[in-house]
């Protein structure tokens, strides 16, 4: 599109007739005190040090199982992994085959949690379609099935290993 010289330029002063030095001033104080009221309240909600710290940690922990048992797919695995510890400690499994079983069932739990965290934190930023936001989640949810998968591995061998020694 040509150049027209009668178009006029932009106002150099927001709408409301301030300079845009100013403007820009407010804007930055403005972001100054939204990041002193966060990091006060990032303050508040970690607590002192020591035990009251921890005790707080425990807590945010516990909110964040119950936000995610909220999901289904959790719950699914909750269930399975449940079930599985059960198994692990009625079968005749030696000790070390217990730990490892138990152990990858933990594992499993974890990054679930983890993969909750990112969709939850990826549906906060945006719920619009974007690329980025595709990719965290599809690799969460990669992260979980191989952990799933190497659960699996884990059972079949023990259970292989179990009935080819007895």
């Amino acid at each position: 599109m040509p150049h027209n010289k009668t178009t006029s330029k932009p106002d150099a002063e927001p709408d409301n007739g301030r300079s845009i030095p100013s403007y820009i001033q407010e804007v930055s104080d403005k972001a100054h005190e939204y990041y002193a009221d966060v990091q006060s309240y990032a303050a508040q909600m970690k607590g002192k040090t020591g035990v009251r710290r921890i005790i707080n940690a425990l807590g945010y922990s516990w909110d964040g199982v119950k936000a995610a048992c909220e999901e289904a797919g959790f719950r699914q695995l909750l269930w399975l992994n449940g079930t599985l510890l059960l198994l692990a400690l009625f079968l005749p499994f030696g000790l070390a085959v217990q730990l490892v079983l138990i152990l990858a069932s933990c594992m499993s739990l974890a990054v679930e949690l983890i993969n909750t965290g990112i969709e939850a934190a990826v549906d906060h930023t945006s719920l619009d379609k974007h690329d980025l936001a595709k990719r965290a989640k599809d690799v969460g949810s990669a992260a979980q099935h191989l952990t799933l998968f190497m659960l699996a591995v884990l059972w079949l061998l023990a259970v292989w290993r179990t009935s080819v020694a007895a």
